[in-house]
C-alpha cells in the first residue's frame, strides 16, 4: 500500500491508496471488458468515500462540492468509468441528503449504498428537467412507469433517484426514490459504448412500479427546483472534474511517450521536436485554464456569488471540449504508437467524448450562457 503524505485532506489520503491498489491497476480491462466497477466501489465504500458528501449525523465525512469535485477528477485520471460511476452517486447522495429517509442516508455514509440519477429519457432526450415518465395514484401509493433512455449504474446501483411528471402538484416532474428490487423495474440491453465501457449507462423502464408516497423526494412537482438548486451544481462541476482529469492523465501520458520514444538514427527523443513540445504545451495550458475555471467556480458556489450560475454554467462547457481538445492533441503527439492500447491515450480520448453529450449537451450550455450573457431569462 502507498504511503500518503500527512498534509493531504483526510479524504484525499484515504482515497490514493485505492487509486493505487485497485482503480489503476484495473482501468484497462474495465474498458476493454465493460466491467461495472464494484470491487473499487467496494473498497472506496470501505475508505469512507462513497459517504463523502454524506452528513456527519449519519456517520458521513460531511464534505462538499470542492472535496467531491477533487475526488472524481484523481479517480478519473486513472479510470473514466469509476469516475462516472461516483459522480453519479454523488450526485444522487447530494439529493438524498436534502430529502432522502434516515436509514437510507446512513448506508450511503456506511459504505454500502450506491445510488445514481434515473432522469434522461428518449421523448425529451438530453432535457432531463422534463420527463415524461408518469406518476399516477395507485393501490396503496403511487404507480411509475417509464422508459429511461440512459441510466449509470443500471442493474447495480441499490437505488435511483428517478424523475417523473408530478402525481397532483403543479410544475415539471417529481423525484422519488425506487428500490432496485421494485417489482416491475427493468434494465435494457447491455451497455456497449465507445467509452466509459464499464458504467453500464443502460436504459431502464418501469412498467406499473408501486412506491409509498414517502419514497417521494421533495414536494410534489417540486423537481425542477431540486435539479437546479441541487442536482445541476453537483453535476456541473463533478462533470468538470471529470473532464480535467481526462485531459491530465492525457497530457501526463502524451509527456511520458514523447520522452520515452527515440528516433535511434537522430540520436533524439521525439520530445526533441519542437512542434512536439509545443503541443504539449498547448495540451498542459488548455487544461490548466480549465481547472482554473473550476476552482474559480467551486469558490463562486462556496461564497454564493452573484455570478454562481453562470459559472456552473461555463466550466462544464468548457471542460468537456478542453478535454477533447487535449485528447485529440494527445493522439497526435503519439501517432500511431496511440493507436495501441497499452499507451493509454486512445482510451482517455473515447471517454473524453461523454461529457459533451451529457445532459445539458454543451450545445445546450452555450444556448444558457447565450441567454445569460444577453439579459434574458435561462427558461
Amino acid at each position: 500500500m502507498t504511503s500518503v503524505s500527512p498534509l493531504l485532506p483526510a479524504y484525499m489520503a484515504a482515497l490514493t491508496p485505492v487509486l493505487t491498489d485497485l482503480v489503476a491497476p484495473a482501468a484497462a480491462e474495465v474498458d476493454r471488458s465493460g466491467t461495472y466497477p464494484r470491487a473499487a466501489l467496494d473498497a472506496l465504500g470501505r475508505a469512507g468515500l462513497l459517504g463523502l458528501i454524506s452528513a456527519p449525523e449519519v456517520g458521513g465525512r460531511g464534505e462538499g462540492h470542492r472535496a467531491a469535485t477533487a475526488v472524481v477528477q484523481a479517480v478519473a485520471e486513472q479510470c473514466g468509468t469509476t469516475a462516472m460511476v461516483l459522480m453519479m452517486h454523488y450526485t444522487g447522495t447530494a439529493v438524498l441528503e436534502a430529502f432522502g429517509p434516515t436509514d437510507v442516508r446512513e448506508r450511503i455514509a456506511a459504505g454500502d449504498y450506491v445510488t445514481t440519477l434515473a432522469f434522461s429519457e428518449a421523448g425529451s432526450r438530453s432535457m432531463f428537467w422534463a420527463p415524461m415518465s408518469t406518476a399516477v395514484p395507485g393501490a396503496d401509493g403511487v404507480r411509475l412507469d417509464a422508459e429511461k433512455s440512459w441510466v449509470t449504474s443500471a442493474g447495480h446501483a441499490d437505488g435511483y433517484v428517478w424523475s417523473s411528471k408530478p402525481v397532483t402538484g403543479e410544475g415539471a416532474s417529481s423525484l422519488w426514490l425506487v428500490p432496485a428490487d421494485a417489482a416491475g423495474l427493468k434494465v435494457g440491453a447491455p451497455f456497449d459504448g465507445l467509452g466509459l465501457r464499464g458504467n453500464s449507462s443502460s436504459p431502464m423502464s418501469a412498467s406499473g412500479v408501486e412506491l409509498p408516497r414517502s419514497a417521494m423526494l421533495g414536494p410534489d412537482g417540486g423537481g425542477f427546483d431540486i435539479m437546479l438548486g441541487t442536482v445541476l451544481p453537483y453535476f456541473q462541476v463533478m462533470n468538470s472534474g471529470f473532464s480535467i482529469g481526462t485531459a491530465s492523465a492525457a497530457t501526463a501520458r502524451a509527456a511520458l511517450h514523447a520522452t520515452a520514444t527515440r528516433f535511434e538514427h537522430l540520436d533524439q527523443a521525439l520530445a526533441d521536436n519542437p512542434v512536439v513540445r509545443a503541443n504539449v504545451a498547448r495540451m498542459r495550458i488548455r487544461t490548466d485554464a480549465a481547472e482554473a475555471l473550476l476552482l474559480d467556480t467551486l469558490n463562486a458556489l462556496e461564497t454564493g456569488r452573484a455570478d454562481a450560475t453562470l459559472r456552473v454554467l461555463e466550466v462544464k462547457a468548457l471542460a468537456g471540449e478542453t478535454a477533447i481538445d487535449v485528447t485529440d492533441l494527445a493522439m497526435r503527439v503519439c501517432g500511431g504508437a496511440a493507436f495501441r492500447k497499452e499507451v493509454g491515450v486512445e482510451r482517455n480520448f473515447r471517454d473524453s467524448r461523454a461529457a459533451s453529450v451529457m445532459a445539458p449537451t454543451t450545445d445546450t450550455l452555450y444556448e444558457f450562457i447565450g441567454r445569460i450573457a444577453c439579459g434574458l431569462p435561462l427558461f
